[in-house]
């Protein structure tokens, strides 16, 4: 009985990092493939920048892909208006994912990383 609790704790453990991670957790959690494409068009992967600067991205839409979601250093950034702005100085990732009208992700996406002088 008292392994049964603790596989039980350790399966919602994984569950739940999984979770806060954003990654995936079972294969049904896997982003659809859609056929939309991305591209960031600008900056490039390596380019310095200053700590707020204009993103841009092509998004070639697929069946279910009507807007994108913007990530700088696996956070969210809601509301994206085309500016990332006050980053710290270092390298960040900027990921572009496509996204269906009720925001759920699809396969579509392209991450860069840049240096922010």
């Amino acid at each position: 009985m008292h392994a049964m609790k603790y596989a039980t704790f350790l399966g919602l453990g994984v569950i739940l990092t999984g979770y806060l991670s954003g990654a995936p957790v079972f294969a049904a959690d896997k982003p659809m493939e859609d056929g939309s494409k991305i591209v960031i068009t600008s900056p490039r992967t390596g380019d310095m920048v200053t700590d707020s600067f204009v993103l841009t991205y092509e998004l070639t839409k697929g069946s279910q892909a009507v807007h994108v979601h913007v990530f700088v250093d696996n956070k969210y950034q809601k509301g994206f208006s085309g500016m990332v702005e006050g980053l710290s100085r270092g390298r960040h990732k900027v990921t572009v994912t496509g996204a269906t009208k009720d925001h759920d992700l699809v396969a579509a996406s392209q991450t860069i990383t840049v240096e922010v002088q």
